[in-house]
């Protein structure tokens, strides 16, 4: 049931602006209002967070298979129908009421902001410093890539605020913050133009001497990592679950072009050389498909491990970005024409490899999980 309604809210209510927000990279406003509107309607806003909250209440599984419908659609237009940060739910009393209650509503909008234009994987190298400074905090620095940050009303920000000794020397402690667009010391812009996801912008954040109340310190000072494991450690399986929804629309449209499209007098399916590489897609996508399920399966049995999320994460997007390039291929010039949308399906599919974690970083994780406990049995 869940599984149609995504379905048919996203062929009925996304799915005909897509050409639109392809051709402006915006949304306007009033559509905004009314695909949020429809999704509250339908029950499907704020899906990830917790019943005694407002929210859709969704375990792990069910979230993946909604994400998996969403993700067919232009990623701007499905971004609407909002999934709050998770990490929200770390919110004390008044953070709830101020932040964390009324963006499940739909009545807010946050963004998170962890990158900077010298900390990208590594986050922990983050310069953005918030400094105390008796019941204030004064932040200064930058972010950059922080999605749809020019549409959120207030920014989840991660900053420095010092730093501890380690085995391997000094490293930086992470806070998490609550920012309000509006406070003095921020200015937020767009960022340079994106090929992919148009209308689903990434912004610049800059911080000249902005003070925060002490009373919008995220969790404890120093404890933002835990933060994030806490709350964000299985937001890979979004982007997993997300491609595996495309994947499925491109096959979709490739398998019937294949069928129709003729040439040497038969449709090009009867061509090997067409047919074999997306029998072989076919595979890795159900396999990638699979992998989702499992990892999103154990999390909801409190088994699931950085690994699997990584396993996910890896095989889906590396299968979308193969697949979207093998329907170039298959529609051959039309394929790069603006009047299909498959060349669109192609630029989106190259950043799911990039975002929230590169291909070389989940590869990292799933190694040291690998190789961890057979390296301690040599020392």
């Amino acid at each position: 049931m869940l599984v149609e309604t995504v379905r048919r809210f996203v062929e009925e209510e996304l799915y005909p602006h897509e050409d639109l927000v392809e051709a402006t990279d915006e949304i306007p406003d009033d559509l905004a209002r009314r695909i949020r509107a429809k999704a509250i309607e339908l029950g499907l806003y704020a899906a990830n967070m917790p019943g005694e909250v407002g929210g859709g209440g969704l375990d792990a599984l069910g979230l993946a298979l909604l994400e998996r419908e969403l993700g067919r659609a232009n990623y701007a237009l499905q971004m609407l129908v909002a999934r709050p940060s998770n990490i929200l739910q770390g919110c004390s009393d008044e953070q709830r009421e101020r932040y964390l209650l009324p963006t499940v509503r739909g009545e807010r909008h946050d963004c998170l902001a962890m990158t900077e234009p010298g900390a990208g994987s590594d986050v922990r190298s983050m310069k953005t410093r918030a400094v105390r400074q008796g019941d204030d905090y004064v932040i200064n620095g930058q972010k950059h890539f922080i999605s749809h940050a020019d549409r959120a009303d207030f920014i989840i920000l991660f900053a420095v605020t010092g730093t501890e000794e380690t085995r391997r020397g000094p490293r930086n402690q992470i806070s998490g913050f609550l920012v309000d667009k509006g406070t003095p010391g921020l200015t937020v812009r767009r960022g340079p133009n994106a090929v992919s996801h148009r209308g689903y912008h990434n912004c610049e954040l800059f911080f000249d001497d902005c003070k925060l109340p002490a009373s919008q310190l995220l969790g404890r000072e120093g404890r933002g990592f835990d933060l994030m494991n806490e709350w964000l450690g299985a937001t890979r399986l979004t982007v997993a679950a997300t491609s595996i929804g495309r994947a499925r629309r491109v096959m979709e449209a490739t398998l019937e072009w294949a069928g129709q499209r003729r040439q040497f007098g038969q449709t090009i399916s009867q061509f090997q050389g067409v047919s074999f590489p997306l029998a072989d897609l076919m595979v890795e996508l159900e396999a990638a498909e699979l992998l989702t399920l499992r990892a999103a399966w154990l999390l909801d049995q409190g088994r699931a491990s950085d690994a699997d999320f990584a396993m996910a994460k890896l095989a889906a997007s590396e299968m979308l970005g193969k697949l979207t390039d093998r329907a170039v291929q298959t529609f051959g010039g039309m394929g790069l024409m603006d009047s299909l949308p498959i060349a669109r399906w192609w630029k989106d599919a190259r950043v799911e490899r990039i975002w929230d974690g590169t291909s070389e970083i989940q590869r990292l994780i799933i190694a040291r999980q690998l190789l961890r406990p057979h390296e301690a049995k040599t020392r």
